[in-house]
C-alpha cells in the first residue's frame, strides 16, 4: 500500500508519490530543517516538492538508497527534467525552472552533509544565460511607488514597509519577523536578528527610512495595537503581520502607481542592491549589507546593472 507524504498541501500539478520509508522521512526531514534555518517562505514551501519528485524519479529508477546517487544519476535525472512536459503551459520545462530544481537538490545535499549523512554532489551547467533576477524596479518607479502610499494609517505602514525592504533591502521573512525592539533609533542601524540560516546583522538606516520608520511608530501602530506585542508590522487585527498581506499592499502600490511588470517584496531588495552598485558603492560594501554570506551571491547585481546601463 502508498504511503502518501503528510503535513503538507497536495502538489495539484505533479502529485508525485513516493513510497520507500527513507525517502519519505527525508522529504519530511529536509522541510523541517529549511523552516529551522529560516530560509525564505518560498524555498520551504517548494524545495521539498521538488525534491519529491527526485526521489519519485528514483524510485522509478529502482533506487531507494540515497547512498546510491551518483553524479551520473543526478545528470540523467536532469535529462529526464530536460525532456519532461510543462504542465502549466505547452512546451517543455524553462531554464529557470529547471534552476530551481538545481538550486533544490543542492540544499537537499547541503541538508545531508549537515547533518553527518551520506551526500552527493549537484554539479549541474544549463546552456544558455539565465537570469537570477527576473525584475526591478527603476529608481522612477521607486518614487513612484512611494508617491503611491496614502496619508492614511495604512499609507503611513505602507511607506515604513517600503523604507523597510528597499531603503534596507531586507529579505521577506527578516522584515516580517522585525520587532519594534529591533529598530535603533539613536544608532541609525535595524537589527536582523533572524535572517537566512538565522545569522545576525546590522543594517543602516538613511534619514529618509528613520523618518518613515518613526512617524509609522509614532502615528500609525498604536492604531493597529489591540494587544501587547513588540511586533513591528501589525494587521488590523493587532497580529504579525503575513508575507502575503505584505504583498498585497505592495501590488496595491504598483497599480496606484501605473507599474506593469510582475514583481514581489523581494524585487525591492534586488532593487536597491541593483542602485547602490549602479551607484558606485563596492560590491563588498553591498554584500554586507545585503548579508549575503558569499561574493558569488551578490556578483549577480553586477551582470543586472551592466544589462541595464
Amino acid at each position: 500500500m502508498l504511503h502518501m507524504v503528510r503535513a503538507r498541501p497536495p502538489y495539484k500539478m505533479q502529485p508525485f508519490t513516493i513510497k520507500t520509508p527513507e525517502f519519505i522521512h527525508l522529504e519530511e526531514s529536509f522541510g523541517e530543517w529549511l523552516r529551522l534555518l529560516n530560509f525564505e517562505q518560498s524555498t520551504v514551501k517548494y524545495a521539498p516538492r521538488k525534491v519529491r519528485e527526485f526521489l519519485c524519479w528514483l524510485e522509478q529508477q529502482q533506487i531507494t538508497e540515497l547512498s546510491a546517487i551518483t553524479k551520473q544519476i543526478i545528470a540523467n535525472y536532469f535529462d529526464y527534467l530536460k525532456e519532461r512536459r510543462n504542465n502549466r503551459r505547452k512546451g517543455k520545462l524553462s531554464r529557470n525552472y529547471l534552476r530551481t530544481h538545481i538550486t533544490a537538490l543542492r540544499k537537499l545535499a547541503r541538508y545531508l552533509r549537515e547533518t553527518g549523512r551520506e551526500s552527493f554532489e549537484v554539479d549541474i551547467q544549463l546552456p544558455g544565460r539565465t537570469r537570477n533576477i527576473k525584475t526591478i524596479f527603476t529608481q522612477a518607479e521607486i518614487k513612484a511607488l512611494y508617491n503611491a502610499c496614502e496619508g492614511d494609517v495604512l499609507g503611513i505602514r505602507d511607506r515604513a514597509m517600503l523604507s523597510i525592504y528597499y531603503g534596507c533591502g531586507l529579505r521577506r521573512n527578516e522584515g516580517i519577523n522585525l520587532d519594534v525592539s529591533d529598530v535603533l533609533m539613536n544608532k541609525n542601524l535595524l537589527y536582523v536578528s533572524k535572517g537566512k540560516n538565522y545569522k545576525e546583522r546590522y543594517v543602516p538606516m538613511t534619514e529618509a527610512v528613520k523618518e518613515d520608520i518613526q512617524n509609522y511608530l509614532d502615528f500609525a501602530r498604536s492604531m493597529f495595537l489591540n494587544r501587547p506585542t513588540n511586533a513591528l508590522f501589525l494587521s488590523y487585527a493587532g497580529n504579525r503581520l503575513i508575507t502575503q498581506s505584505m504583498a498585497t499592499r505592495l501590488q496595491k502600490l504598483k497599480e496606484k502607481a501605473g507599474i506593469d511588470k510582475e514583481a514581489g517584496l523581494h524585487t525591492l531588495r534586488h532593487s536597491i542592491a541593483t542602485h547602490l552598485l549602479q551607484s558606485g558603492m563596492k560590491l563588498s560594501q553591498i554584500k554586507r549589507f545585503l548579508g549575503h554570506s558569499s561574493m558569488e551571491s551578490t556578483q549577480i547585481y553586477t551582470h543586472l546593472a551592466n544589462e541595464l546601463s
